[in-house]
């Protein structure tokens, strides 16, 4: 019976922050690939300073659950010491390139569902069953030799990839110091950056976005690691991230008998439900398909690149971009780098029409 309870509560608080997560991101049109086609196409930098800023609201508010004592975000899956930087790179530029292909990240793809898009529906699909291969099925073999160059940080005397703990073993400050030190230097540090430009704080959509976003991640992390603190059987210490939880989505509706709903899979309904109330709310609620046979390759191979590429970065624009950023994990930035680069390239690709002429783009044709 305390299993059920916890997770029905967890099931509950995540999909009430979802379905907020959902009807935010529709209403201030957040979405981590139209930042990145914004600044390439028009200059444009709000949209990203909106991502920035979540990444900011959420860093803060996490290192402070972390600091009172609230929330053990040590024990969730980015601050184990096995250091995957080689699934980091390669699963980031695969998600980055994959979502522009896509039409969006994991989030935007379920916002779309909920708008009505039923291309969104088919990406979800196919993302769902090859993030499911890549955690469980044939990919799984390839990606566990991959994780074979995985750099155990623990043999560097480091209980995790947290960059606070590798902080103060350089330093030789204290880890609440060396803690406090980064929260203040990536959260307030990205903040400044945001506020510092004129545009930026005009755009009330944007600021907005970014920092419900931010603030919705830090309640996942409270949901999960505080609702969720059973002292038999707690509740895995996650937050949100859309690539397995899409996986894992499939697999329950598929085998809902003796299945059981965790945070994840509650949250994506939850961001399906929320981005339908908005849509329906604002009159913005219309049902899309593809234009021809080009456009569903084009959806289907970026949803296959996403699914596997979002397993092997252990998470997607929102799972590593804004909730791994928040744990500062060494990973994250790694992974939000690839992310970023893979996905100026899909638009470069997307604008030439071959990956050599993107390439060049990118790096010029000297």
């Amino acid at each position: 019976m305390a299993e059920l309870a916890i997770t029905t509560i967890v099931g509950t608080g995540a999909f009430v922050v979802g379905s907020v997560f959902g009807w935010t991101a529709q209403k201030t049109n957040f979405c981590t690939m139209g930042a990145i086609s914004d600044i390439v196409f028009m200059g444009d930098w709000r949209r990203f300073r909106a991502w920035m800023l979540a990444v900011a609201v959420a860093v803060i508010g996490t290192q402070a659950l972390e600091m009172a004592g609230l929330v053990a975000i040590g024990k969730s899956i980015y601050l184990t010491p096995n250091l995957g930087w080689a699934g980091a790179v390669l699963g980031g530029l695969m998600f980055g390139f994959g979502m522009t292909l896509g039409g969006g990240c994991g989030n935007k793809t379920l916002v779309r569902i909920g708008g009505g898009n039923l291309k969104s529906v088919i990406v979800f699909l196919v993302l769902g069953f090859c993030s499911y291969m890549t955690l469980r099925g044939v990919i799984a073999l390839g990606r566990i030799q991959l994780e074979a160059s995985n750099l155990n940080l623990a043999s560097f005397g480091l209980a995790s990839q947290g960059m606070p703990d590798i902080l103060a073993r350089l330093t030789g400050l204290s880890a609440g110091t060396a803690r406090l030190a980064l929260t203040a230097l990536v959260g307030g540090g990205l903040a400044a950056w945001c506020f510092k430009d004129a545009e930026f704080r005009g755009s009330g959509r944007d600021v907005t976005g970014g920092a419900v976003i931010g603030l919705l991640v830090v309640a996942g992390w409270a949901v999960s690691g505080i609702l969720g603190n059973d002292e038999f059987d707690p509740a895995p210490v996650t937050s949100f991230s859309f690539v397995a939880p899409i996986g894992g989505s499939l697999q329950y509706l598929m085998s809902f008998t003796g299945a059981t709903i965790d945070f994840g899979i509650a949250a994506v309904g939850g961001v399906i439900f929320g981005s339908f109330l908005a849509a329906k709310a604002g009159g913005d609620f219309q049902v899309e398909a593809f234009t021809d046979a080009d456009d569903l390759i084009r959806h289907l191979v970026g949803a296959a690149l996403m699914g596997v590429g979002g397993v092997l970065a252990l998470g997607c624009t929102i799972g590593q971009g804004i909730t791994g950023m928040s744990t500062l994990a060494l990973s994250a930035p790694i992974a939000l780098g690839a992310i970023l680069f893979g996905g100026v390239l899909g638009m470069k690709f997307l604008e030439e029409g071959s990956l050599s002429g993107a390439l060049k783009a990118v790096f010029g044709r000297a």
